[in-house]
């Protein structure tokens, strides 16, 4: 199989999909590895070292769309990236279709098998390549938020952890999964006075025996929500729920009741935000005021570190991008039910169904477009997909 690296064209975003060593795996095996020149540079990763490892470097995007069988990329790809794509071809990087209905739709038209990585789920409803993103992105937001509430920065001028005979500052984490349990650790680790919101009373009693004492969990409602919210210093929102759209936990109404240059940290913005005033921003350009409130609405938070992110994604996808170039996307489906769950779009059809629900579109099951071998009277699920 042939597989294609391209540059990355979102602002701001240094990484890359692959490393010289999954280069090496690849290759090792038979397939052909396209890496875009100048595709690794930056996270410090030279031509040079992925034509050691047997790579072949291509000077442009068109042609390594050409070449490739399938495009292995680190964010969604852009409109012109799309209108390369063709029905013979898939795509696997992050997707979040949820919140960018015209980018499902030009996929659909494309033909091209779309894989996300953010939707590949094991049976324990863990997310195997969203967690690594999600590890850096929580644990970023904690600095992200203390770096803002500086006063040059805009922000109240409170130090996060406080000092003696001085209150730390307040820190609200909305969701208790990774994103959320990270965030709460690193704040808490800086000292400051964390309070962690979530329905699943099992995510709040793991963060509470990790961090007893300098951490507060609670059971979330709407009145809670609104109660911490509004005497919070910062706010980290978590919240996920896989394919879909975040849910808007935080109302324009909230906004305006919140202490005056305090600063919302939304890491949920890639699938639309969990605050009704969240729109996305860069890193370039990172933060907006609304109601005296800083906005930090970043979508590819990782980016700002390349070097870690590149590897630890790498280290999570590079065994599903081999299973599929050994396999094919058909039969690997067969055989990894996790894989199986990424695939949002495939001919033409979105065949997840919080995807489908989130762009307006009609869902259809994987096994109305891949015939599944079944023993008789068997069934699993998938994203909401029986098969």
């Amino acid at each position: 199989m042939i597989i294609g690296i391209p540059c990355e064209v979102e602002t701001d975003e240094y990484r890359v999909a692959i490393t010289p060593a999954g280069v090496r795996e690849l290759a090792g095996t038979g397939h052909r590895v396209l890496i875009q020149k100048g595709a690794g540079e930056g996270s410090k990763l030279a031509d040079d070292a992925y034509v050691g490892q047997g790579g072949v470097i291509v000077d442009t995007t068109e042609e390594l769309f050409d070449q490739a069988d399938l495009i292995v990329k680190v964010k969604d790809p852009s409109l012109e990236e799309v209108g390369l794509l063709s029905e013979r071809q898939m795509i696997f990087s992050f997707l979040h279709l949820a919140p960018q209905p015209d980018l499902a739709a030009r996929l659909m038209e494309s033909g091209a098998t779309c894989i996300a990585y953010e939707t590949v789920e094991l049976d324990d409803g863990s997310l195997p390549l969203l967690t690594p993103m999600s590890e850096i992105a929580g644990r970023m937001a904690a600095q992200v938020g203390a770096y803002f509430l500086e006063k040059m920065n805009g922000g109240r001028g409170i130090l996060l952890g406080g000092v003696a005979g001085v209150s730390p500052a307040k820190v609200v984490v909305l969701g208790a999964g990774i994103v959320g349990s990270n965030a709460a650790k690193i704040a808490a680790g800086m000292l400051a006075n964390v309070v962690v919101l979530d329905k699943n009373l099992e995510h709040l009693r793991s963060l509470h025996s990790y961090i007893s004492g300098r951490l507060t969990t609670v059971m979330s409602t709407v009145l809670a929500i609104e109660e911490h919210v509004s005497t919070a210093d910062l706010v980290i929102g978590a919240v996920l729920v896989p394919g879909a759209r975040a849910p808007k936990l935080i109302t324009r109404e909230m906004i305006s009741g919140m202490t005056p240059n305090s600063v919302i940290v939304d890491v949920s913005i890639d699938q639309g935000g969990m605050a009704e005033t969240s729109r996305m921003t860069t890193h370039s350009v990172p933060t907006y005021v609304i109601d005296d409130v800083i906005h930090y609405c970043v979508g590819n938070i990782p980016g700002a570190v390349p070097i870690t992110s590149t590897f630890a994604l790498t280290n999570s996808t590079l065994p599903y991008i081999v299973e599929i170039a050994n396999q094919g996307i058909d039969q690997a489906v067969q055989e990894n039910s996790a894989l199986a769950s990424g695939i949002n779009i495939k001919e033409g059809k979105i065949t997840n169904k919080a995807v489908a629900e989130a762009v307006g579109k009609s869902y259809y099951p994987l096994s109305s477009v891949i015939p599944f071998r079944l023993s008789p009277g068997s069934e699993f699920g998938i994203s909401g997909a029986v098969f």
